[in-house]
């Protein structure tokens, strides 16, 4: 799947026409992100997030969730402090 809008730099449009949250420590991962990158969506058994995206030029994963939905605001302060 490509990226079709990536406007907000925590949430990314995909082409297929779904919208996803991007977990607040991954966001630095995502800036090298361009409406060419490849990515495909993951289902993922993690506390925090239903999902994660892999680019697949690279590998890399960030941790998100439906645009819809709220990161828990306790288990997010605390995987921020944790690094």
């Amino acid at each position: 799947m490509k990226i079709r809008k990536h406007a907000e730099s925590h949430v990314v449009e995909l082409d297929d026409g779904s919208q996803w949250k991007i977990f607040p420590g991954d966001l630095a991962t995502t800036l090298s992100w361009k409406p060419e990158t490849d990515l495909r969506i993951e289902q993922c058994g993690e506390r925090m997030s239903s999902h994660v995206l892999v680019n697949t030029g690279d590998q890399s994963r960030v941790r998100v969730i439906p645009a819809d939905e709220t990161w828990p605001d306790g288990e997010v302060k605390d995987a921020l402090k944790g690094g």
